[in-house]
């Protein structure tokens, strides 16, 4: 077990000398016999600081030990490990060591959920383990651009796990057991539930990997499917359909935001009737809901003259049910299938488009428009238009309702 001088506990926690021995007074934390701290010490510190921020004094905290009414000993689990220290280096060390530019290391901190940094802040242990990844990335020729891309969509997507995993273990765990009258310092010294936390989290990194990595070969199959579609297609060699299917990308402007601030339960219902909304209006003309992507669905229709309409009584009915606006892009081209999902450059530009479109918007190609003139829907021509990821121009429309 790593031992550390008051100095050194200190500076891992990042707290004032003057704080850590108040802290010790208070009992809070409390050396051994030869006067060193353990990490465990350290995560009390920089947690009393943190409820001191929250607006619990030391002293109140010291009282509620005291008194029976709290324990901090469960810093000393291994399930806490995650509670990282400071390194002995700052963001401006790292960056001069590296070679990485200074805003790319101090981002680290934005994606771990913290604000932004100093460049003479303390880097923590944990933070230090990105480094490396951001190092290979800029060697491989990554733009610094799109490391930083990376890095804000991965801490965010982390974001969204973790809060929802923390909700359920405190809604059907920790609430529970208080429910049944145990006491938090009975919860946190249970040895039993220290060893089921370990075994959970190992559990937990285990399925985050498998699905991050499920969900890396369904992105790589796609590039790989694209990119020998549009090879075959430069070729001559893929025979262009008469009347190709249409791909539809629905997303709701905020819509995660809204579901974590009316909680799960509520967050369930409007998951539940959105889906009877948009499976009806798609299969009331010819579509079929493929995927769900968090914020919105993937549709596809083998006809794109009703997939314009489908998508029009969407974008009203998730008006109508008092959800943020939806915006839709519309595609139609040839598609290639593949356990249960559509992969190619219909699929692509489709997404792009649902990206680019405003709330309350049906955005098409010029594709969908000739093939759904006598649909009963209007279109607006927009123009020619720059889609992050698609090579060259886009001619869009919006849709409309005739009349």
């Amino acid at each position: 077990m790593a031992q550390y001088s008051r100095a050194e506990a200190a500076d891992r926690a990042g707290v004032a000398m003057g704080y850590l021995d108040q802290l010790i007074e208070l009992a809070i934390i409390t050396p051994d016999g030869d006067d060193r701290l353990t990490r465990g010490d350290v995560r009390r510190a920089q947690m009393a600081q943190t409820l001191e921020q929250a607006g619990i004094k030391p002293e109140e905290l010291a009282a509620g030990l005291r008194d029976g009414h709290l324990s901090l000993s469960f810093m000393d689990s291994s399930a806490y490990e995650r509670f990282a220290t400071l390194s002995d280096e700052t963001f401006e060390h790292v960056s001069e060591r590296t070679g990485i530019p200074l805003n790319l290391v101090m981002l680290i901190r934005e994606a771990t959920g913290g604000a932004m940094p100093n460049p003479d802040d303390q880097v923590r242990e944990d933070e230090l383990a990105v480094v490396p990844f951001i190092q290979l990335e800029l060697a491989m020729g990554f733009r610094p651009v799109s490391i930083e891309r990376q890095l804000r969509v991965l801490g965010d997507g982390l974001r969204r796990v973790a809060e929802t995993q923390s909700d359920a273990w405190r809604t059907d765990l920790s609430d529970r057991m208080l429910a049944k009258g145990m006491s938090l310092t009975e919860i946190g010294d249970d040895p039993m539930s220290d060893q089921t936390v370990v075994k959970h989290d190992r559990a937990m990194d285990e399925a985050v990997l498998a699905i991050w990595r499920a969900r890396s070969v369904r992105s790589w199959s796609g590039n790989i499917i694209a990119g020998l579609e549009k090879t075959l297609a430069d070729a001559g060699l893929i025979t262009a359909l008469p009347r190709p299917p249409a791909i539809c990308f629905l997303d709701i402007t905020g819509y995660t935001r809204l579901t974590h601030e009316r909680g799960d339960e509520a967050a369930a219902d409007l998951a539940a009737g959105l889906g009877r909304l948009v499976h009806r209006a798609a299969t009331e003309r010819g579509g079929r809901p493929i995927k769900w992507l968090g914020d919105g669905v993937m549709v596809y229709f083998r006809d794109p003259g009703p997939g314009v309409l489908a998508a029009l009584e969407m974008v009203e009915g998730v008006s109508a049910a008092g959800l943020p606006p939806a915006h839709v892009g519309l595609h139609s081209g040839p598609v290639l299938f593949q356990e249960g999902d559509y992969f190619g450059q219909t699929v692509n530009v489709a997404a792009r488009i649902a990206e680019y479109a405003r709330p309350g918007e049906v955005l098409v190609t010029e594709e969908v428009v000739d093939a759904a003139a006598d649909s009963g829907a209007r279109f607006t021509a927009i123009g020619s238009v720059e889609l992050k990821g698609i090579s060259g121009p886009v001619r869009l429309h919006a849709a409309h309702r005739a009349g």
